[in-house]
């Protein structure tokens, strides 16, 4: 059984989800997001005063507060392929206020796996899946020709996330 509670953002609701044994935060979803609760296997309980449910809590009040908390100051376990975790360990190096390109992200992934070259493709199937939204950062990602695509949450869910980092969203094209 996981737990969840709710969290109210400047960009919606959002579920805040930990494990069974409460020591994990296991998704941070954004209401009627693609994938949304999709690594879930059955509805969470109600996790009022679970204390690591609360410590995210915690760290989206300082991230939506214009603070710059880090990822790895939670205890995070987002359900995925060894392949999505690397991807996922990537995005949470990104600095807040900086945006990556998926082929970038490929590269680095091409480096890893002692490979010439990545899909960026494959990069934008773990980006999209990322079960952690906002605190594991896939708003980050823009795509190599300057497209804001791909966000599960919504391009517009995505611009106000960048912006609210000072990043200069208006280099960027919204693709149609």
């Amino acid at each position: 059984m996981n737990y969840q509670i709710t969290y109210r953002s400047p960009i919606g609701n959002m579920m805040i989800v930990c494990d069974a044994d409460r020591k994990y935060i296991t998704g941070v979803w954004i209401e009627g997001q693609k994938y949304f609760q999709s690594t879930l296997s059955e509805r969470p309980a109600c996790g009022k005063g679970i204390p690591v449910l609360q410590k995210a809590k915690d760290w989206l009040d300082a991230y939506f507060a214009g603070k710059k908390p880090v990822p790895s100051v939670l205890p995070l376990k987002p359900a995925g392929s060894a392949f999505r975790q690397d991807i996922w360990k990537i995005l949470c190096e990104i600095p807040y206020g900086s945006v990556l390109t998926y082929g970038e992200i490929a590269k680095q992934m091409a480096l890893k796996m002692g490979r010439e070259a990545m899909s960026a493709q494959a990069v934008g199937g773990a980006v999209a899946h990322n079960p952690i939204s906002v605190i594991i950062p896939c708003h980050r990602i823009v795509g190599t020709n300057g497209s804001l695509t791909g966000y599960a949450g919504g391009i517009e869910k995505k611009i106000k996330l960048l912006e609210h980092e000072g990043v200069d969203t208006a280099v960027f094209s919204v693709p149609k």
